[in-house]
């Protein structure tokens, strides 16, 4: 081949058999009756991905999470279950919570509960082809915008579902959005959320499925919460261990308005779960804890970036995470301070168990200041479980796998007792026992 005709070659792009899955769903994907500015999204969300690809180690954001590598294939979306299927893998509801359900990406009305007064939903897939965009709520976060995750999810969401808390509306039930897959399918859901000014409400965030199903989930979150509104949220993650869990909580926060998060990552072999929250007015309140769970070669990360834009914000972080045999846990979380931003007060910190020797855990706080009247600071920590701890709770009578278990409760329990709601934080506690009680019959088979 001539000199010339080589230095002059277009590059060959080398798919891996996830891009290729991804790549063969979108021109296989069912017809939509998409809006002309949903189309123009998709389509431009879609062309980014076919030039990048999955985000991989040379992506600053992705460094420690390579896709490419972790990432083997992307089932086919699923259709709709039968009835009896669907009513079968959900189950009853918990005491005290109104369920907005989706089964293998389908909103599922028929077992869905009645709405309290002041709350209003509505199927985003009965609402894309009338020129809901969605384009907007993104665009409070450009960070979140150039997500390849959220790219992905914009090119593929199917349903969600809109929910509006009206002003001042104390709900007194949780609402549950839950999430279920019944097999080896991919589901691509989005959600917006909009809490009114002086409203109050507590949402709970779910995803489960069977134990061997190498589902797929990709759901974003967009939140609004107005002026003075309250909003506690609880995702719990016990997906099957051959799954991939992606998920994106985008949050704005208007002036004197609260946002009490909490976490749980409990499932899936390959999960990421990305807050991106930002201070639009003064006197906010954030407040996000996370606890994970890994055994096995589980890959599990963690993404956090607080932009405080304006004065007078007060943040507070803590993940913390439990790290068995061969697996990994992540940890990226950054505070961004704007220059403007006087008076905030901004404290992060990440601290991981490494239960064996082959156990990984890579932290990397990020602040960003450019404020001069701030207090801001962070912190990370990984290690093994005090064996002065342990001694001591043997030297009582306490077997070594119980004592071990009771360190683990104690180390989990900074971030899981501060759950407001009493039950939650039982549903919490519940499974994060259920996972040390099948690592204490593992280890003793």
């Amino acid at each position: 081949m001539p000199e010339s005709a080589v230095m002059t070659a277009e590059p060959r792009i080398l798919r891996t058999q996830a891009e290729k899955d991804l790549l063969d769903l979108w021109r296989r994907k069912p017809e939509r009756a998409d809006s002309a500015a949903i189309a123009t999204l998709r389509d431009a969300a879609i062309a980014r991905f076919d030039k990048a690809g999955l985000p991989h180690r040379r992506v600053e954001e992705y460094k420690y999470t390579d896709l490419r590598a972790l990432l083997k294939t992307v089932p086919a979306l699923a259709g709709r279950a039968s009835a009896d299927a669907a009513r079968t893998a959900v189950g009853p509801a918990a005491e005290g919570e109104v369920r907005l359900v989706f089964v293998d990406g389908h909103f599922e009305p028929a077992l869905s509960g009645a709405l309290p007064k002041g709350v209003t939903v509505e199927s985003l897939a009965n609402l894309l082809p009338h020129g809901h965009t969605l384009g907007d709520r993104l665009g409070l976060s450009a960070t979140a915008m150039q997500d390849p995750l959220v790219g992905l999810n914009t090119a593929f969401m199917r349903d969600g579902v809109v929910i509006r808390i009206a002003a001042r509306t104390k709900v007194a039930e949780r609402i549950a959005i839950e999430h279920v897959a019944t097999g080896a399918h991919a589901a691509f859901l989005r959600h917006a959320v909009a809490v009114e000014d002086l409203a109050e409400v507590t949402i709970v965030e779910r995803y489960r499925g069977p134990a061997d199903a190498a589902s797929h989930v990709n759901a974003v979150v967009e939140l609004t919460i107005g002026d003075g509104a309250t909003v506690h949220w609880v995702k719990l993650q016990t997906e099957g261990l051959a799954a991939a869990h992606f998920s994106t909580l985008v949050v704005d926060l208007s002036e004197k308005a609260e946002l009490d998060h909490f976490a749980l990552g409990a499932g899936a072999a390959v999960a990421r779960a990305q807050v991106f929250a930002r201070f639009s007015g003064e006197h906010a309140t954030l407040s996000t804890r996370a606890a994970t769970l890994l055994e096995g070669r589980r890959h599990a990360d963690a993404t956090l970036v607080v932009d405080h834009a304006v004065p007078h914000g007060t943040s507070r972080e803590l993940y913390r995470a439990v790290i068995d045999d061969e697996a990994k846990s992540v940890f990226q979380g950054k505070i961004v301070v704007r220059q403007h931003a006087q008076k905030t007060d901004g404290k992060m910190a990440s601290n991981a168990v490494l239960l064996t020797d082959a156990a990984e855990a890579m932290n990397k706080p990020e602040l960003e200041i450019f404020a001069d009247d701030v207090v801001c600071g962070h912190g990370a920590t990984a290690g093994e479980l005090d064996e002065r701890l342990k001694f001591y709770l043997m030297s009582r009578g306490i077997p070594a796998a119980e004592a071990e278990t009771l360190l683990i409760m104690a180390f989990l329990g900074e971030a899981v007792d501060t759950i407001a709601d009493e039950a939650l934080r039982d549903q919490v506690t519940a499974e994060i026992e259920a996972w040390l009680e099948r690592r204490a019959a593992a280890k003793a088979a």
